[in-house]
């Protein structure tokens, strides 16, 4: 097996035994949640989090989520000063959640099979483009205290029961694509595409995650199995810090596709 460490954030939503599973080294973030900065681990922790945001309560990112990839560009260069003899790269990988995940997934599963760590990076590089995130959220008045629609639109949407689809594109924005009514047809919209995008991979394992709606998580995963074959979908929580944005109920498909 190749000598070098893989190191990402929480964020990826990965399980704890996954860590130990991959050989992965996490770097914990935290959010401040009743008076407490909690670091994003636990699915107790997590569970806790959002029967507190479906009663209205708030939790906030203490540590910061949009800087992570900017605070390890500068931990690599202290250390690149201080074992100048090392190789350290650092990758923007434009994902979030379980897409950061599932890149991660490949890349240790790659690492294992004796892939060195200069062509790791590259075909990281290479691929982190073809990781697709499509999601859907079940209550517009989180996407509204975010900012990303207006009081308004979060209140018609609600009483037509218009649930929007969106995906993280090649700059690693959310982008809200296009709107379905009603909530079966939302979870079907982002499972069909993987019919759309995911032309040529092998696409034998599929991340889902969910903010606490584990029997829309089985729904979506019952599409992969039987109408595409999908071998393996692993599922787990939308961790606490990105669940305490996009709120109770959200449902991702993370899979390799020809493009975002």
């Amino acid at each position: 097996m190749p000598n070098y460490n893989i190191v990402t954030d929480s964020c990826c939503d990965l399980r704890p035994e996954t860590y130990e599973q991959l050989n992965l080294t996490v770097v914990p973030l935290s959010m401040e949640f009743r008076g407490q900065v909690r670091e994003d681990k636990s699915d107790d922790s997590i569970k806790e989090v959002y029967a507190a945001l479906r009663a209205g309560e708030s939790a906030q990112t203490a540590s910061g989520l949009s800087t992570t990839y900017q605070s390890a560009v500068i931990a690599a260069e202290e250390l690149r000063e201080k074992y100048p003899e090392r190789t350290i790269y650092v990758v923007d990988t434009l994902c979030a959640s379980r897409g950061e995940g599932l890149l991660v997934w490949y890349a240790c599963k790659k690492r294992d099979e004796g892939m060195t760590l200069d062509e790791l990076h590259k075909w990281v590089e290479d691929t982190k483009l073809h990781l697709c995130h499509w999601f859907t959220v079940d209550d517009l008045m989180y996407l509204k205290r975010g900012g990303r629609i207006s009081a308004a639109t979060a209140l018609v949407g609600t009483m037509l029961k218009v649930k929007p689809v969106l995906h993280v594109d090649n700059d690693g924005h959310l982008i809200n694509m296009f709107k379905v009514r009603g909530r079966k047809a939302s979870l079907e919209a982002i499972a069909n595409k993987l019919g759309e995008l995911g032309g040529n991979y092998d696409n034998s394992t599929v991340f889902i995650c969910h903010g606490d709606c584990i029997e829309d998580a089985k729904y979506v995963e019952n599409i992969l199995k039987t109408k595409y074959g999908v071998k393996e979908v692993l599922i787990n929580y939308t961790g606490a810090v990105i669940g305490s944005h996009s709120g109770p109920g959200t449902m991702a498909v993370f899979f390799l596709g020809d493009h975002r």
